[in-house]
């Protein structure tokens, strides 16, 4: 049934875009410009792509799409412009790790690279250079706009002010929350990581003898992300990466492999590609992680369960237990209260908490559950016992309870507003000119139109 669904959204995708095509080879055009912005020039093709993609994103019949896309690229345009001009800049390596990710899966979704060729009447190479251009105007936008509300600061007395001038029906409703408290172990790992190493000096050895590591990292990695791109992780700074990681990798000279790295994340073996300036670094690498047996399972699940049993027979409390015996780091110390990440605050919707909420839900307010297999943060596989502490009913959001989703809502409207009144002055300052098939779009800012 799945399948039938997805064939029939597809089969509905690609006759709005055989239409948008067929009314463009009506027309014998093979593309145009539809308007032009300052030194920037916005095409056909530019809109025609957008609208694809939104529709391959299952935007299939919003009004006025058409037009709804042409004003957003002409704000768009208006970011770009001035981003050159203030010299802001890209990172080539990382603009074409996004184009790869979006080729594939434009050919996941059309079944083949020639599907998708038939489909724009244009070859790969082509589709390329396009999503390259927009991937690459986006990188500049995000970063105009990251400027432009730079140095907006938000006051508990804004927040206040906010929430109490905001009209009811737009007070947000929060949904069923939950908070809780873990203890969680990792199973012994002397047997398990010792097989994992030996897999990855296989592996390295088989790179020393000629193969390829891009090839062994689209096999074998566990980083399912990069190993599409055969272990590459793009452009970035060094200090994004974990210090273990970093120090290995910043020690390779290009095209050298390193010995094993062992992370949060597992183990490693990493390629450097390229290095730029002091800081900027593009490797490969292959993670494998500990695989463990039946036997380190059933011990960690004893040991839990003999925490357990100390704290609902009164002997410890769970904060003390968490305390003396988790080897979650973030939470230990907190008496195994979890932390959002999101929200920074204990709370969370259901669907925040992955595996933890099919466990939660089965809990009353201050029951703890039996042993169960999890992950943790960096995917590595964990053990925990979990305490219910609180279950928050839906409600409207309100000063108390919600101070950080009222405050991201002050810092959106505040830098829209921002963005707007910049947007707005540019406009006036800027030459704009639309061709006349598309001046009867009803566009939301009428400055548009000179």
């Amino acid at each position: 049934m799945m399948k039938l669904l997805q064939k029939t959204a597809l089969s509905m995708l690609l006759t709005a875009i055989f239409a948008t095509t067929s009314q463009a080879q009506e027309k014998n055009v093979i593309d145009k410009v539809v308007a032009v912005i300052g030194n920037e020039a916005v095409l056909l093709s530019d809109i025609e792509m957008d609208i694809y993609q939104r529709k391959m994103r299952g935007i299939l019949s919003e009004e006025n799409l058409f037009c709804k896309v042409l004003e957003d690229m002409l704000q768009s345009r208006l970011l770009v412009a001035q981003a050159k001009i203030d010299s802001l800049t890209v990172t080539p390596s990382a603009i074409q790790l996004n184009v790869d990710e979006r080729i594939n899966y434009f050919i996941a979704q059309l079944g083949s690279e020639k599907a998708l060729e038939e489909q724009f009447k244009k070859p790969v190479s082509k589709i390329r250079e396009m999503l390259y251009e927009q991937a690459e105007d986006q990188s500049l936008i995000e970063q105009m706009k990251n400027k432009i509300v730079s140095g907006i600061e938000i006051t508990p007395s804004d927040v206040k002010r906010f929430y109490e001038t905001i009209p009811q029906d737009s007070i947000p409703v929060i949904p069923e929350q939950y908070s809780f408290q873990q203890i969680t172990v990792y199973p012994p790992t002397a047997d398990a990581n010792f097989e994992v190493k030996e897999r990855l000096l296989e592996l390295r050895e088989r790179i020393m003898k000629g193969e390829k590591f891009s090839t062994l990292a689209i096999l074998y990695s566990q980083d399912t992300e990069s190993a599409k791109r055969g272990g590459e992780l793009g452009l970035s700074p060094a200090a994004n990466f974990v210090v273990a990681f970093r120090n290995a990798a910043l020690s390779l000279k290009p095209g050298q492999v390193s010995h094993i790295v062992e992370t949060e994340y597992g183990f490693h073996i990493i390629q450097m590609i390229e290095k730029q300036g002091k800081d900027l670094i593009n490797v490969r690498h292959i993670l494998l992680k500990p695989v463990y047996s039946s036997n380190d399972q059933r011990l960690a699940f004893s040991r839990l369960d003999s925490i357990k049993n100390l704290v609902t027979g009164d002997s410890i409390t769970f904060e003390q237990a968490a305390l003396f015996f988790s080897q979650d780091e973030k939470t230990r110390m907190n008496g195994g209260l979890v932390a959002n990440s999101q929200t920074l605050s204990p709370r969370f919707d259901k669907d925040q908490l992955g595996n933890n909420y099919f466990v939660l839900r089965e809990l009353k307010q201050g029951q703890i559950s039996d042993p169960f297999k999890s992950t943790d943060n960096n995917g590595r596989e964990v053990y925990k016992i979990v305490k219910l502490k609180e279950i928050i009913p839906s409600h409207k959001a309100n000063l108390k309870d919600d101070f950080p989703i009222i405050k991201s809502m002050v810092e959106g409207q505040k830098q829209m507003e921002k963005i707007t009144k910049w947007l707005d002055k540019k406009q006036k300052e800027t030459y704009i000119r639309i061709d006349d098939d598309y001046k009867n779009c009803k566009f939301e800012n009428k400055n548009w139109i000179k």
